[in-house]
């Protein structure tokens, strides 16, 4: 049997109660959402048109948690291609409306559909002929007829079991925006790359928008070596340059081949190797892996994977080397 868990007042809440309560949330929330779906129809559709037609920015609003919500749908919606952002409706009676344009779209979210700080700055909205769309859960309400398109987030319940706390409703509405969101975004042929661009300092970014020109060595840091080099020379170069390899270049820096830590033990464990006398040329890998500095760092790292390797050489056209990197040098740029 579960022991009690104390609480702040005198009665202990048994353990099941707690779990009964959470998964009653949770169906409560999910019937909500659940039933949104049959209400996708027409009016989305000409939300959406309003949206995509929209010259300006879509500026969202709502006052309490409706708001919280709103900077979710906002931020959502700025992320996704669709220029978005949020309006305090309180403090857009006290100058902030001048933020909204006449070639902007307004998104307004009220469960009730009668927030009276949502409904004072909408005359100022309609005056100047700017479409407003609104997200209630009462299609009788004010909100819900003065609005140029009304997307229905009603609910029959709220999961808070005294029917007070906005849980079901707010979940409903930010479902309708993420719905909204969405839609817009394979509308307009929203791309990850065109997400990446919004996101540079996120993990998705760095692997969509950082190439192999951002992080390879260059210049001096290339290991390099010609082919009559010996194999000092060329354990001298690999250990000078910090990279597990050095590439063989003929006069005009063409790649010739590749020596790396792994050449050194075959040589090694050869024993019909004369390692005083050896070339580099006779103990190199010929026709290595090799990419170009053009290409996504995120390939070499699927390249290195691919063929278990730890270090690329990178080649231009005329395939000279221009670049070296290895895994570390991924991993310090945070693309693996």
């Amino acid at each position: 049997m579960n022991a009690p868990i104390a609480t702040t007042r005198s009665t202990p809440m048994d353990a099941d109660v707690i779990v009964r309560s959470a998964r009653t949330v949770i169906a409560t929330e999910a019937a909500a959402i659940r039933a949104l779906e049959p209400r996708i129809g027409a009016e989305f559709v000409e939300a959406c048109r309003l949206i995509l037609g929209c010259q300006g920015r879509l500026v969202v609003t709502g006052m309490g948690k409706s708001g919280h919500i709103g900077r979710k749908i906002a931020a959502t919606l700025a992320s996704t291609g669709t220029p978005s952002f949020y309006v305090h409706p309180g403090e857009a009676s006290h100058g902030d409306l001048g933020m909204i344009l006449p070639q902007d779209v307004v998104l307004a979210l009220s469960n009730s559909g009668e927030t009276d700080e949502v409904l004072f700055i909408l005359p100022v909205i309609k005056r100047q002929g700017i479409p407003l769309i609104a997200i209630t859960g009462n299609p009788k309400s004010s909100l819900a007829g003065q609005a140029d398109v009304h997307l229905d987030a009603g609910i029959s319940a709220e999961a808070c079991p005294l029917g007070l706390a906005p849980t079901a409703s707010t979940t409903a509405a930010l479902v309708m925006g993420d719905a909204l969101a969405i839609a817009l975004l394979e509308a307009r042929g929203f791309t990850s790359e065109d997400f990446a661009r919004s996101h540079p300092a996120g993990s998705l970014g760095r692997r969509l928008l950082l190439h192999i020109g951002d992080v390879m060595h260059t210049g001096d840091g290339i290991p390099a070596v010609g082919p009559d080099a010996s194999l000092t020379e060329a354990l001298m170069e690999m250990t000078h340059k910090h990279l597990g390899m050095t590439a063989v270049v003929d006069a005009e820096r063409r790649l010739l081949g590749v020596f790396t830590d792994g050449d050194l033990r075959r040589a090694l464990d050869d024993d019909g190797v004369d390692l005083r006398n050896a070339r580099v040329a006779d103990l190199m890998t010929r026709h290595p892996k090799s990419i170009g500095a053009d290409k996504l760092a995120i390939e070499a790292a699927q390249l290195m994977e691919k063929h278990q390797i730890h270090a690329l050489l990178v080649l231009d056209e005329t395939q000279c080397v221009v670049g070296a990197l290895n895994i570390h040098d991924l991993l310090r740029a945070r693309v693996v």
